[in-house]
């Protein structure tokens, strides 16, 4: 090794951030090793000092001064000791001898190779980590670069991360260089360098998507209270305005339905119902069947139950294709819900077909 190393070391730090202190430390550790494995003949505990100016390296040993040698590799006699070092050397003295191998230059050189790579690879990895740490539970943009297994990896500029099966949505098509916007779910230290993960189907996408797309929101003048998604088919959001001068509904849907839209497209034409919020739960219930029109909510508190009352030709709607509406309904509002029709709840309560159930609630 010489001058080269130095000036290797002098752009790294540079360019990539890293002391040359540190890795001149590691360097030295991994050639204590390297000695040892390379001359187990030599029993002497060693040190390796480089020179911070030119790069060269000394293998040195530290020996006590003795009158008579007993333990030769800890100890050295008077004589040889100020036959090497200086006739000052005194006994009881420490002193330290080079005892370089004449072929460990290539030695060092290798391991001072591999050390340096070791550690911009766990530069880089940190730079990574510390990058993407900050990004967890919030959203980024990738490309789908290939696909492993069930998985799918993203390039998202910086570093890839991974889509698993279970964050993928079944009906979205992840084609090699289509990019999408994914919710980081966790960004965890590996062996291997940082292990992102990301989320297609996870309900905060879409509340970060909204909080992008809805300056009301972002600002605060609108709030999410609430959602409920099953992802790449339908969700509900329920929001509330803190303005009364600001329509919470209004400001997500946009003019003409621009940013409603917007969201839609990201999330390949998802059905989003976007639910006025309420602090009276039998009025948030009703909201949250929307489309369909309620005529009545009962609520059990105890069991948390709510009867709902629906016109006739309004019950396959609230119910929804195969449940989704009221199983959105209800996650959305926390509350089991029961949907009955007008007619099948006054023939059971023996209540006059012509009495109007929107006024009994």
């Amino acid at each position: 090794m010489n001058i080269e190393l130095i000036t290797i070391l002098d752009e790294i730090e540079k360019e990539k951030g890293i002391p040359k202190e540190v890795i001149l430390d590691a360097v030295e550790t991994s050639l204590v090793s390297a000695y040892k494995k390379n001359f187990p003949q030599d029993r002497e505990a060693v040190e390796i000092d480089i020179n911070k100016e030119n790069g060269t390296v000394q293998v040195l040993t530290k020996k006590i001064v003795v009158e008579k040698v007993a333990n030769p590799s800890t100890e050295i006699d008077l004589e040889q000791a100020r036959l090497l070092k200086s006739d000052k050397v005194e006994l009881g003295e420490e002193i330290s001898l080079e005892i370089t191998p004449e072929e460990f230059g290539r030695i060092a050189a290798q391991t001072a190779k591999q050390v340096i790579v070791q550690k911009i690879r766990e530069a880089e990895r940190k730079a990574v980590y510390e990058r993407y740490i900050d990004k967890v539970r919030d959203i980024v943009t990738g490309v789908v670069q290939r696909q492993e297994y069930y998985n799918y990896i993203i390039d998202l500029g910086k570093a890839e991360a991974i889509l698993p099966p279970n964050e993928q949505v079944s009906s979205e098509s992840y084609r090699k260089g289509s990019r999408a916007k994914f919710y980081v779910v966790e960004v965890k230290k590996t062996s291997k360098g940082p292990r992102i993960v990301l989320s297609r189907t996870h309900p905060d996408l879409l509340k970060r998507l909204f909080e992008l797309e809805i300056p009301e929101i972002h600002e605060g003048l609108v709030e999410i209270k609430q959602i409920a998604r099953e992802a790449g088919k339908r969700s509900k959001i329920a929001v509330t305005s803190r303005d009364d001068m600001v329509d919470s509904i209004g400001s997500c849907i946009g003019d003409r339905g621009a940013r409603i839209k917007s969201i839609m497209t990201e999330l390949q034409e998802e059905k989003i119902d976007i639910i006025k919020w309420n602090e009276d739960d039998k009025i948030f219930i009703a909201n949250a069947l929307n489309p369909a029109k309620v005529l009545f909510v009962q609520l059990f508190e105890k069991e948390k139950k709510a009867l709902v009352v629906v016109n006739d030709q309004q019950l396959s709607l609230s119910i929804g294709k195969e449940g989704q509406n009221a199983r959105l309904a209800a996650k959305l509002t926390g509350w089991k819900i029961d949907i009955k029709s007008e007619s099948q709840y006054k023939q059971e309560n023996n209540i006059d077909k012509n009495v109007d159930l929107s006024k009994m609630s």
